[in-house]
């Protein structure tokens, strides 16, 4: 039955290699496939052309890819590319080119849906449904890769684990694909073009920073207030922000990556004088930058995007400290592409 095929880019090379010597076959066939199924991408047994059509017949017995398939690709008229991407199961995550001048930056999903629930995000309103495999989060990048060569004469030169899900609760599997995507038999990517957002799990940032990870590390913030981050991010209550500090702290000790906030100001939320100070402080005890974003609304009021004159209280506030802020405008907002707008309205 199909159901018992395992999908082969499960297995290392090392398992690779020993599977074709236990089907009476020369170990170094496992490199070949091996290279077939990362460095090159291949999708079917059927493209791996080097292998013999006997081989590739066992293989098909034994194996599926479970590749993802762009079911439905939108351009923005900031030509932000939006990927809807069908897994093998039917199921539908959403994928994020972002170009500019100099550089184009992927945006990759690590779950269908999200564990957490913050109350700002689209994403959050689709219950977790299952977490993504190593091949199907690499498969993402390659095919954003692909769309940046052809619309944008460049390969892809960034990438930030900011899609659908969080990605510290799929923890094994995204280090696994950041293991495929900076590594020579995959696709060579230097780990500092890599930068994974959480909404802050001190357990899991603690085990990142002891894992010796190389990529960059950024935390949804959106207020160093504990009352206010709860009623805007109600799983926080778990996660109280002197947990996150610590944790914070124990990363920098480990790594000396400084250290990046996401931060959206709300009217009426966190656009007071105490929410900028309370920032202000928070920065402090670990090197760090903010990014002030933008708000895109979900459809209801509860939440809206706050003044410019609030937004500049706390660049003003932060600059005069010394922290680096910078205001980032969303992209891709006609194609509900920005940042909390991943939904699958099309799914």
């Amino acid at each position: 039955m199909e159901m018992e095929k395992k999908d082969i880019r499960a297995l290392s090379k090392e398992q690779l290699r020993n599977f074709f010597v236990s089907n009476g076959d020369q170990s170094f066939r496992g490199n070949q496939v091996y290279e077939w199924l990362w460095s090159k991408g291949a999708h079917r047994f059927e493209d791996m052309t080097n292998v013999s059509k006997a081989t590739r017949s066992m293989l098909e017995e034994h194996f599926v890819i479970n590749h993802i398939k762009v079911d439905q690709m939108q351009r923005s008229e900031d030509g932000t590319v939006k990927n809807a991407v069908r897994l093998h199961d039917g199921l539908v995550v959403e994928s994020v080119l972002i170009p500019t001048n100099t550089r184009t930056t992927a945006c990759v999903s690590s779950q269908v849906g999200c564990s957490l629930d913050c109350n700002f995000c689209a994403t959050a309103r689709l219950k977790r449904m299952r977490n993504l495999e190593p091949g199907e989060i690499y498969d993402q990048v390659i095919a954003i890769d692909k769309e940046s060569r052809l619309y944008y004469n460049h390969p892809l030169s960034n990438i930030v684990f900011m899609g659908m899900g969080e990605p510290l609760m799929n923890y094994n599997n995204v280090l696994k694909a950041i293991e495929m995507i900076t590594s020579d038999e995959g696709l060579g990517m230097s780990p500092k073009r890599i930068t994974v957002s959480t909404s802050g799990v001190p357990k899991m940032i603690k085990k990142l920073a002891d894992d010796e990870v190389k990529f960059k590390l950024a935390v949804s913030l959106h207020s160093a207030i504990d009352e206010i981050r709860s009623r805007i991010m109600p799983f926080s209550t778990n996660f109280p922000l002197a947990d996150l500090r610590e944790s914070l702290e124990y990363w920098y000790q480990k790594t000396k990556s400084k250290i990046t906030y996401e931060y959206v100001v709300w009217k009426d939320i966190n656009d007071n004088k105490a929410s900028v100070d309370a920032l202000v402080k928070f920065c402090k005890y670990v090197p760090c930058k903010v990014n002030l974003i933008e708000y895109n609304p979900i459809d209801d009021g509860e939440f809206q995007q706050a003044s410019n004159e609030s937004i500049d209280a706390y660049i003003h506030a932060l600059e005069a400290n010394g922290i680096v802020a910078k205001v980032r405008r969303s992209r891709g907002k006609d194609i509900d592409a920005a940042c909390g707008q991943l939904a699958n309205k099309e799914a």
